[in-house]
């Protein structure tokens, strides 16, 4: 606490001076850019110590439209922060908060409170605007270690990425780049000019310099995206032999059936065998085999409505959704993550896209292709079709007299025609013009609740649904349309889940969907939850919205009584949703084996994936989760997944929900290896010899222990104060740089695992199929030692390095053991021997590899 207080004086300080020429003359305007459209305005008014925010967003008929005023202190420090106007959907927004004579006051819609401060620290908006992360940046950069507790809870992080230079009309322009992180799902970037003014967050822009906007926004890509594949490299597993998921019961989603405990056997991405399980059951020596101690292998889940995100993938697969359908994107975007998936540098669900067509209108949703006439929609049509798109999806603004020739041209290049109900129509309506599926319930269900000439573009097309209230699902109208549905096999895509998160949200109120995971997410997220979304004028208004709910799951139970196809997708990139998705339709009244038939088997039939994914079978891809207890009994267990694997890569939820900053729901599966021990005595197996002089530590793989009785050799062997590490490889990397940096990084942590680290390695030994590539492994290599003090080294070309490695490197430590070690040296005075003969014995293999080398060469 005492170097925030220090940060603060010497800030008071520095302040004093800078802050006495602040004057009204030190204001700020921002555009909003979304999708190359201007959808809204950030203006700021700064008179020394106060600011005013007047924030304004107009998106496809909604955003927050606020008046913001905060006042700092000398420690730059809000000591006053208030927030009025409306949020997303129109819903009033009153927020308040206080710190005065070290006590801090709030209110929002999510909560209230009262807290003692002693120490510098933020609170966390709950209703602001892009310039509360200024607001933090600002803070955190007079902190000495770029970190400040934060109101409720938690804590907020700066770090710093980087420093560009951009050019603009002959002028150049620095920028720092900073991330974010510990409030809210995932990290944000910012980035401050030179005075250490907010510039962009990559969406929004200082007025006058939106041209530079793509060239940001590539930048910050990039920086996202290093992240990003880092995260990927260390969270997907791969096998280069089989491996195995020992005592688990498959579910057959199709039957409803759970089987008797199984092993199901995974060779490269597909499943090869699935044989009994027993207690007595013989592992297949040398083959990693997880423990699933009863629990319940299904096929991966879906959602057949996902925006993707760069960072969504994270989140789907940690829930166990292992595909999806991305229903709207910016289709440059969209084309590079999807090529960033296929090589591995991001990892996510597998994803099939539906191209997005928008209407052009003052409703415009800023996604896809937005057309002004037929003509253009059927061009875009086309457009898609080029790439391969199995769907168009229209959307709210489209003109519905266009739909038949759209519809045509794309069922004549084999698509199929989804989406919103356009304004001033109906699903009855779109069918006959072409539709295949509608999207959203409240868009079929609309067509019986409002009256001709109401606008949809706006949020009534969400709000309306309250009218659901006094619906008469046996009306002649209902009846109409679901039958039209099942003479042309129309399905629908309900996103359920999102008019609950609408309809029953209550400020202050935890709802029913969220209950089960939301004190496991940063504080910043619990309070967006929290938030409500509609107004209520009323306690009838109230009702209608709760009735109007009810309504919707009725509908629901009716669609799937009538034979009508139901899609489970989500509008939303958390995963968490799905899941709740899959329960609403249980609490419709829908049983059980039929939910899980809907999430599990029922796209991948719907999609043509059915030969491939969709159920756990010999010769299909492994596609599955791990899940506790028994979904047929209890369906949320399915909100638990303890392991995912997709295409045969192994992901544990731990690790991913860990990585982003969320507590995990459960522990990944033990591992069992042929002599049917647990990977912590595995851990601690030790060959023969001087137990208290010479320790052997096992291999891993995917970051568990490998049986030592089933390999040659070991990652590394203590021999009194000296660790010789075994050649480690890179491969698989996009780059020769990714694959050096990856053998660096195996050393480094194989050093902490045996007890060391990178300053105590005093010899390496490099062995590079290209020479050629020297230069660029030296620029990698050199990154993990002090400088002036890099290890002895030698190197040579060899051709033929293990498993097709481009490059090798081997290493010796000096680690002198503390006198409590378990390990103490013989008393005899034979250490200089064992030196000699390690070095021998690595000098040697050296020779050998290099001989081999030349000969395959």
């Amino acid at each position: 606490m005492m170097h925030r207080l220090i940060s603060a004086l010497a800030f008071t300080l520095f302040a004093s001076s800078s802050l006495a020429g602040a004057a009204s003359a030190q204001d700020y305007a921002y555009t909003l850019i979304q999708n190359d459209e201007n959808v809204g305005y950030l203006r700021v008014e700064k008179d020394g110590a106060s600011e005013t925010v007047t924030y304004h967003v107009d998106s496809n008929g909604r955003g927050p439209k606020h008046t913001e005023s905060i006042t700092l202190n000398d420690a730059q420090l809000p000591v006053s922060w208030t927030v009025e106007g409306t949020s997303l959907m129109g819903a009033g927004v009153n927020e308040n908060f206080a710190l005065k004579d070290g006590v801090a006051v709030w209110s929002s819609q999510a909560d209230s409170g009262r807290e003692s401060v002693s120490e510098p620290t933020l609170y966390a908006i709950n209703d602001g605007s892009p310039w509360a992360d200024y607001v933090y940046a600002r803070a955190l950069l007079q902190d000495e270690d770029g970190t400040l507790p934060v109101l409720p809870s938690g804590s907020i992080s700066l770090e710093k990425i980087d420093d560009v230079s951009i050019d603009h009309e002959g002028e150049t322009i620095g920028l720092t780049l900073y991330r974010l992180s510990g409030i809210d799902l995932g990290a944000s970037l910012i980035a401050l000019d030179e005075d250490g003014i907010f510039f962009t967050n990559f969406s929004m822009i200082r007025d006058g310099y939106v041209d530079l906007l793509p060239r940001l926004q590539s930048i910050s890509r990039k920086k996202r995206d290093e992240r990003l594949s880092r995260l990927a490299r260390d969270l997907r597993h791969t096998f280069d032999q089989p491996f195995a998921i020992a005592n688990v019961r498959v579910l057959d989603p199709i039957d409803g059936d759970l089987g008797e405990p199984v092993m199901v056997t995974v060779d490269g991405n597909r499943i090869a065998s699935i044989e009994p399980w027993s207690a007595d059951a013989v592992v297949q020596t040398g083959m990693s085999v997880f423990d699933g101690e009863g629990g319940t292998l299904m096929p991966g889940l879906w959602d057949m409505h996902s925006h993707a995100s760069s960072t969504s993938g994270l989140y789907y697969l940690a829930a166990g959704v292992t595909s999806t359908r991305d229903m709207g994107n910016d289709n440059e975007f969209l084309a590079d993550l999807l090529a960033k998936q296929e090589t591995g540098a991001l990892i996510g669900p597998r994803i099939t896209p539906a191209g997005f067509i928008e209407g052009r209108s003052p409703y415009s949703a800023r996604h896809g292709i937005i057309v002004a006439s037929e003509e253009e929609a059927v061009d875009a049509v086309n457009w898609y079709a080029d790439r391969h798109y199995p769907f168009i999806k229209i959307y709210n603004s489209m003109t519905p007299a266009w739909v038949p020739a759209m519809a045509t041209a794309a069922k004549a290049r084999g698509m199929r025609v989804i989406g919103h109900v356009p304004a001033f129509t109906n699903a009855d309506s779109m069918i006959k013009a072409g539709y295949s599926e509608i999207t959203h319930i409240n868009q079929l269900m609309l067509g019986w609740l409002l009256q001709p000439g109401e606008d949809t573009r706006t949020p009534l097309r969400l709000t309306g649904m309250a009218r659901g209230a006094g619906l008469d699902l046996r009306a002649e109208k209902v009846e109409a349309t679901i039958a039209l549905m099942q003479e042309n096999s129309v399905g629908v895509d309900p996103t359920a889940v999102i008019l609950e998160r609408l309809m029953m949200s209550r400020a202050g109120q935890v709802q029913e969907g969220d209950a089960a995971y939301l004190d496991h997410m940063p504080v910043g997220y619990q309070r967006y939850r929290k938030r409500t979304f509609v107004t209520l004028e009323d306690d009838a208004a109230d009702a209608a919205y709760v009735e109007g709910f009810q309504r919707v799951l009725d509908t629901l139970k009716l669609l799937h009584e009538s034979g009508i196809r139901i899609l489970p997708g989500t509008d939303d990139k958390t995963g968490f949703t799905v899941h709740r998705e899959l329960e609403l339709y249980e609490k419709a009244g829908i049983p059980t084996g039929d939910v899980l038939r809907i999430g599990l088997w029922g796209p991948a039939e719907y999609l043509g994936y059915g030969e491939e994914l969709g159920t756990i079978e010999p010769g299909k891809l492994a596609d599955f989760a791990l899940v506790p207890g028994n979904p047929l009994e209890n369906l949320s267990a399915i909100r638990n997944p303890r392991m995912v694997v997709k295409n045969g890569d192994a992901y544990f939820p731990s690790e991913i929900y860990e990585a982003l900053s969320i507590k995990p729901f459960s522990e990944r599966p033990q591992f069992i290896t042929s002599d049917r021990l647990s990977a912590e005595e595995v851990q601690s197996v030790r060959y023969d010899g001087e137990r208290d002089y010479i320790k052997h530590f096992p291999m891993q793989a995917d970051g568990l222990p490998v049986d030592p009785a089933t390999l040659p050799f070991s990652a590394a062997v203590r021999v009194g104060d000296i660790i010789y590490f075994s050649g480690q490889i890179g491969r698989g990397g996009e780059t020769f740089e990714d694959d050096a940096r990856q053998v660096m990084e195996t050393i480094k942590a194989l050093a902490e695992r045996t007890g060391t680290d990178m300053s105590s390695i005093f010899k390496c030994t490099v062995m590079i199929d290209d020479m050629s590539k020297w230069p660029a492994f030296n620029e990698v290599y050199k990154t993990y030692f002090e400088p002036g003090k890099m290890p002895a080294r030698s190197a040579f070309g060899a051709d033929g390095l293990a498993l097709g490695a481009p490059i090798e490197v081997e290493c010796m430590a000096y680690a002198p053991q503390v006198a409590s070690s378990a390990l103490t040296a013989p008393k005899s005075g034979g250490g200089w021997l064992v030196w000699l003969l390690g070095g021998l014995v690595l000098l040697l293999a050296g020779a050998l590899g290099f001989v081999i080398g030349r000969q395959r060469a």
